[in-house]
């Protein structure tokens, strides 16, 4: 009986063996069998069968995971060991091409980003100094231009569009709104001259009361830069409609601007207290059922068995 036994046990080791040695691609899962003049590799220090890989299928392999880039570096993904890959001896010309390459693939980012970045600055000095000559006139606006340092210029310009855009940022209509929402129903006189706030308190529902709906919108990136920048020919527009009496452009700008800013604000405080009174006064309703709802689900129980 142990003479049997001893047959099938050495049988069980030469086929373990047999398996062990026996190469199989992780990449493809093919053996020696299925193709007899694949070159293999073992390019890692993973044991047993993941050991072994053909090199036409890891080629494959490390061209998706660099992506184009030669130099990209390229790991086991069982093992985590760096694969050694070599290239051949290439001449002097290539390698002055592979650097003047590499050099310009690592300085186009910066290239670029300077080229917006210059766009930007000499768009908003163009910008600034445009402004300046609508504001006080053509002919004073390049007079002052001329007589002023160059460095200033430089400095001062691209500082017009911003200060625009920060101005633009500030939401006193939604604060004065608030302040007005809050204070005007108090004062028994100014309730009567501003009723519709007035109307805003006596819309309030008593179990909301604290929980105002909100004043403000969402701050649109697009709606603001147009807004700001539009802002000084709505000025010089309003100067010349509503103070042409006055000599001096820039008063005439100024006092236009004011004007604008008013109008503008009064017009959206108006339109904010409506929506707001509309937010207070809705109302969710009960559902109604329909006399139709009621015979489907009649039909519907009469056709069940």
């Amino acid at each position: 009986m142990e003479e049997t036994e001893e047959p099938v046990i050495e049988t069980n080791r030469r086929e373990d063996l047999h398996d062990d040695n026996k190469r199989y691609c992780w990449v493809c899962f093919a053996t020696d069998e299925d193709d007899l003049t694949a070159v293999w590799v073992q390019p890692c220090q993973c044991s047993g069968t993941t050991r072994w890989v053909h090199e036409s299928c890891l080629q494959r392999w490390v061209d998706e995971k660099q992506k184009g880039n030669s130099l990209e570096r390229v790991h086991c993904p069982q093992c985590n060991t760096q694969y050694v890959i070599v290239f051949p001896p290439i001449g002097k010309l290539i390698l002055v091409l592979d650097i003047a390459d590499r050099i310009i693939y690592r300085v186009c980012p910066f290239i670029a980003a300077g080229v917006v970045i210059g766009s930007i600055y000499w768009t908003a000095v163009t910008y600034g100094a445009l402004t300046i000559m609508q504001a006080v006139g053509a002919k004073e606006g390049l007079a002052l231009m001329e007589q002023s340092d160059p460095l200033f210029l430089l400095i001062g310009l691209p500082t017009v569009p911003i200060m625009l855009i920060l101005g633009r940022l500030v939401r006193w209509e939604e604060a004065l709104l608030g302040f007005l929402n809050k204070n005007v129903p108090r004062v028994p006189i100014v309730k009567h001259l501003l009723p519709t706030f007035q109307i805003a308190s006596d819309s309030v529902r008593p179990h909301t009361q604290g929980t105002e709906p909100p004043f403000s919108d969402p701050v649109s990136a697009t709606r603001v830069l147009c807004g700001a920048l539009i802002f000084p020919s709505m000025a010089v527009l309003f100067g010349k409609l509503l103070f042409h009496p006055v000599h001096s452009n820039l008063k005439k700008t100024f006092f236009g601007g004011i004007a604008f800013l008013m109008l503008k604000g009064a017009l959206k405080i108006y339109y904010k207290q409506q929506i707001l009174i509309r937010q207070y006064q809705r109302r969710v309703l009960d559902f109604a059922k329909r006399p139709s709802d009621g015979k489907e689900i009649k039909t519907s129980s009469n056709t069940n068995p």
